[in-house]
């Protein structure tokens, strides 16, 4: 039986949380990393202030994920397999030896700096639960225009999708999708068009900036949540990171294919526990944990159990 770390995309941070890590020698030494990798304070990130930045959020997320499964590491609890959602892909990366965790703090706060002055502002994201992709994509087909864009972003599970684009268009989606029997209809705490066409030019700069880092070969089984299927190369990866910001999120497809390949456990790092959520109403659902709502020594028996078994 396998064991898969899942790292969550933007949407689940809050208020203190690289605060709320455990007092533990792994959460120390990641936050002296990265905190000599940008040069100031990662613990200024996650006030409520900060964490109206896509910079401040991205950051938060890479960090808190980075120390939680160094912790459980340490711990001699140790996943097969890793994947993440959107940013959630590059503490994946680190945990799984692709790349250092401070060509990671780098790259993240370019790829947040990016994202934002692209769309400081009228752009977001709109989550739909209880239609079908098939449903999602019709409304936004009929919301699209060339002055307000719309975009099925992130296909999360059979009956919740991600639509990306400009407020005006976003409105148009989630009336429609009210009115067409979704349970709910609501904006994310985000403020870029991510995953779709309109962040095509800011993936390539950053696809030149990891071209300059070191990349090696995983040591654990990355799963892209892309394009749902395992990635082997470094060179590969690397693409992945870099464009993962405008190409289509297939997470239901990604976990499917974990699932496929052993993975009977899953624990999400910080934070929110939105994927467990997600894991849980999936047909897919052996067992998933979240560090948010867990005890780490209770976490750490599932973990070896499992390995047992």
């Amino acid at each position: 039986m396998s064991v898969l770390f899942t790292f969550p995309g933007q949407g689940g941070q809050r208020t203190g949380m690289l605060h709320a890590l455990p007092d533990a020698p792994e959460v120390a030494r990641t936050l002296s990393e990265a905190h000599a990798a940008l040069g100031r304070d990662p613990l200024t990130l996650d006030s409520e202030a900060a964490l109206r930045s896509t910079v401040s959020v991205q950051l938060c997320l890479l960090i808190a994920g980075v120390a939680m499964a160094r912790v459980l590491i340490a711990r001699n609890a140790r996943p097969d397999m890793v994947a993440g959602l959107s940013i959630g892909a590059w503490p994946a990366a680190v945990v799984a030896n692709v790349l250092d965790f401070a060509d990671a703090v780098r790259l993240v706060e370019l790829r947040g700096q990016l994202m934002e002055a692209a769309y400081p502002s009228g752009f977001g994201m709109v989550a739909i639960v209880g239609l079908r992709e098939a449903e999602v994509a019709a409304i936004v087909s009929r919301a699209h225009s060339p002055d307000a864009p719309a975009y099925v972003a992130n296909l999360n599970a059979e009956t919740q999708t991600v639509v990306a684009g400009a407020d005006a268009a976003l409105e148009q989606v989630r009336v429609q999708a009210l009115a067409s029997g979704a349970s709910r209809a609501c904006r994310l705490a985000m403020s870029v068009p991510s995953h779709c066409p309109l962040l095509d030019r800011q993936a390539a700069v950053l696809a030149d900036a990891v071209k300059s880092v070191s990349l090696r070969l995983p040591r654990v089984t990355y799963v892209s949540g892309s394009h749902a299927r395992v990635l082997f190369r470094a060179d590969t990866i690397g693409h992945d990171l870099a464009w993962n910001m405008a190409r289509q999120v297939h997470w239901h497809d990604a976990v499917r294919h974990a699932y496929e390949r052993g993975a009977r456990l899953s624990v999400e790092m910080p934070g929110g526990g939105v994927l467990t959520r997600l894991a849980h109403a999936g047909p897919e659902d052996s067992g998933a944990l979240s560090v948010d709502t867990e005890r780490i020594d209770s976490i750490v028996a599932h973990i070896q159990r499992n390995a047992r078994q």
